[in-house]
């Protein structure tokens, strides 16, 4: 589905224009033509191969719909996927494909799953005139710029679910709460890996940008991509502080369960021991011995149950001091 098509001199919009009328505008000195695609078909990714002189391959990846963030080379053509990272209403990822063609007179997007649009991106673009007269290096990375800026605010949303179960860790809670906060934390770090595996292989890929042979279409943009690459560093070593607080949280949580066993065995021990002490003593008088002392004191009866209670009282006693009660 087409979404936009524009043409573009001297960092100023000419004109929409149609599909049809491509070709005649790559032919104008110092133009170039920005498109952008959501979700299309064939016969439309056709028409674009056909256009802007498209790689087989890199048509293929886009149809496929299903590759890792990468930036390559086809002759004097850019072909750049990157990933967007959107949070539904239950919390959960939702990844999309975005797929440039940033060409000498030409920029082409394809989304994929991509539920937020980059009408923005061309506003900013339009906005900016000294810096679009740079031509297709610089929507290519007006393009990277607002992907990479969107994941922090879902790593922070993340994060607040992060600092909210420590929260909960050291509440008092059940043994069934204490499991629940464990399958929060290994929910919180499954989406946190499914959102490093979709930023970490593109801090490679822009980091050729950056440093060694720059692509012709990124000439003199080197300051630009050095700046989103410094971003991408930024929230990959972020998510890797985040995991390891996710580590540490299970297992706080799980010896704040340890603990709590503890307490438990503890407080079944002392009373136990409570019982025990007059099990044994009624125990002993209950055996069948003729000779057993003070068998046949008269007030027998009244001083084992005053032994039996005194006994309890101080072990009572004892193990409230001690914490066990």
């Amino acid at each position: 589905m087409l979404i936009n098509c524009a043409a573009y001199q001297g960092g100023k919009k000419l004109a929409d224009i149609d599909i049809d009328a491509i070709s005649d505008y790559l032919q104008k000195p110092e133009c170039f033509v920005w498109v952008a695609l959501k979700d299309p078909d064939a016969g439309e990714m056709a028409a674009m191969k056909e256009e802007f002189g498209l790689h087989a391959l890199a048509i293929e990846d886009v149809m496929n719909g299903n590759q890792r963030p990468k930036i390559e080379e086809y002759g004097d053509t850019l072909f750049a996927v990157f990933h967007t990272i959107e949070i539904d209403g239950d919390g959960e990822i939702i990844a999309g494909q975005v797929n440039v063609f940033a060409g000498p007179n030409f920029v082409l997007t394809v989304r994929h799953r991509a539920q937020q649009g980059f009408q923005d991106v061309r506003a900013r673009c339009e906005r900016e005139p000294d810096l679009l007269k740079e031509g297709s290096g610089f929507v290519l990375y007006a393009l990277m710029d607002s992907v990479v800026d969107r994941y922090a605010p879902v790593l922070e949303a993340l994060s607040t679910e992060i600092e909210e179960l420590e929260d909960r860790i050291f509440e008092k809670h059940s043994l069934a709460q204490s499991r629940a906060i464990i399958e929060d934390l290994y929910s919180l770090k499954r989406r946190l890996v499914i959102l490093q595996h979709h930023i970490t292989p593109l801090v490679d890929a822009v980091g050729k940008l950056v440093g060694g042979r720059i692509p012709a279409v990124c000439v003199g943009m080197q300051a630009y991509y050095r700046d989103v690459y410094d971003h991408l560093v930024r929230i990959s070593n972020m998510i890797d502080a985040r995991r390891e607080m996710i580590v540490t949280a299970i297992q706080v949580n799980l010896g704040m369960i340890s603990l709590a066993e503890n307490e438990v065995t503890k407080r079944l021990g002392s009373f136990a021991a409570l019982f025990a002490v007059p099990t044994m003593i009624a125990g002993i008088y209950g055996m069948n011995f003729e000779h057993i002392p003070e068998l046949h004191f008269k007030y027998g009866y009244e001083v084992c149950l005053a032994v039996m209670a005194v006994i309890d009282i101080v072990l009572y006693i004892l193990f409230r001091r001690g914490g066990w009660l």
